[in-house]
């Protein structure tokens, strides 16, 4: 037998590579575990720095798995209060799991469990959220991220009011996508926003919205100083100083035989309320219009109250014929202003969407008002 291939020596080479391979796997044991230590002591550290902005984030238990080749964070019922919001809020949820691969620490998979409940701190819920699946994606840091993602599959959220569960919104899929377009975290950025949603409805906004929507939002945020965690409403005043805005690149929503389209851009006044204007495009007009109540809208409005408030002086009762006819002649003379088009291959019209002080206008019709946002 040759020399090369004795018994000793095949042995040898065997027993060499074992002790490689157990070295090899001690070794990357070894960085493993010292990677999570690195990481429970960067979450304290960050924590820390979040309860000194009055923001506090716990676990009521907190693992760390993945073992080999990934980095998992689980967390058993978190809670995030933030002290700065008057009275303190609490947010809660029933679990969060965290993961990231080894080789690509820069991308944070995440997979949140409800319900989650929102409330004065001490309270009960004001607000609760649940869903079928809820998954997160961050790519960059926590601290600075580039690109954020959420997909929920089957959500829901309702008010709660005397112990009674009103819904304020259900869907089949939403998904929300952000990124940053334009400069970074820490200098001017600006950020590109999208909103995906099949069969979504809104029964607690308006009964028009109660029916199964679709659709799609693009929208680019501008005047943000930068991306340090603070309140909306402080944010907002940020932009508002700043002559921020939003524009409306695309938005696309049908409902039915009822199809919108536009684009457009919106700032804020100095009463922290909306002010602009899109061009939106409607297919099913008039069914519109019959949904929200635009007759009533029309005929309860101000402006008609000072029209028929004068035409009652001149003339008795001659007020409350303008009423009707204004009531009854609405899809006309939208029509009339608007610009007749067609919209994937029907009839439609190209109208504004104004906003005035907060208050909402499709064309002369006032449709609603929105909310101040600080």
């Amino acid at each position: 037998m040759a020399a090369g291939y004795s018994p000793r020596r095949r042995n040898r080479r065997y027993i060499a590579l074992v002790a490689v391979v157990v070295a090899l796997f001690a070794g990357w044991s070894a960085v493993w575990y010292f990677a999570v230590r690195q990481a429970e002591v960067t979450m304290a550290g960050w924590r820390a720095r979040e309860a000194k902005a009055g923001r506090d984030y716990a676990c009521a238990t907190q693992t760390f798995g993945g073992y080999p080749f990934r980095f998992e964070v689980n967390c058993e019922q978190p809670t995030a209060v933030f002290h700065a919001l008057k009275p303190p809020v609490e947010i809660a949820a029933a679990n969060i799991l965290v993961a990231a691969q080894i080789y690509q620490p820069d991308l944070l998979i995440s997979e949140v469990k409800g319900p989650l409940t929102i409330a004065d701190q001490g309270k009960p819920p004001a607000m609760i959220a649940d869903w079928t699946l809820l998954q997160t994606s961050v790519r960059g840091t926590p601290m600075a991220p580039e690109r954020v993602a959420l997909v929920f599959d089957e959500p829901g959220l309702d008010r709660v009011a005397g112990g009674t569960r009103q819904p304020l919104v259900r869907a089949k899929h939403v998904e929300i996508h952000g990124r940053i377009a334009e400069g970074s975290v820490t200098d001017n950025p600006v950020v590109e926003a999208a909103l995906d949603f099949d069969d979504a409805s809104l029964p607690g906004l308006h009964p028009a919205a109660a029916a199964p929507m679709d659709g799609e939002i693009v929208a680019m945020l501008r005047g943000l100083h930068d991306f340090s965690p603070k309140p909306w409403p402080v944010r907002f005043r940020e932009i508002q100083a700043a002559n921020g805005r939003i524009d409306i690149t695309r938005a696309r929503v049908q409902q039915g035989d009822i199809l919108a389209v536009g684009s457009g851009a919106l700032s804020l006044n100095a009463n922290g309320r909306l002010e602009g204007q899109l061009r939106v495009t409607i297919a099913g007009l008039e069914q519109f219009l019959n949904k929200i109540g635009a007759q009533q809208l029309v005929q309860n409005s101000s402006a008609m109250d000072r029209v028929a408030g004068t035409l009652d002086r001149l003339m008795p009762g001659l007020g409350g014929l303008a009423r009707q006819q204004a009531g009854q002649n609405i899809s006309a003379g939208i029509n009339l202003i608007g610009e007749p088009t067609t919209l994937e291959g029907r009839r439609a019209v190209t109208v504004p969407l104004r906003f005035s002080d907060g208050a909402v206008f499709l064309g002369p019709v006032p449709i609603g008002k929105t909310p101040a946002l600080f």
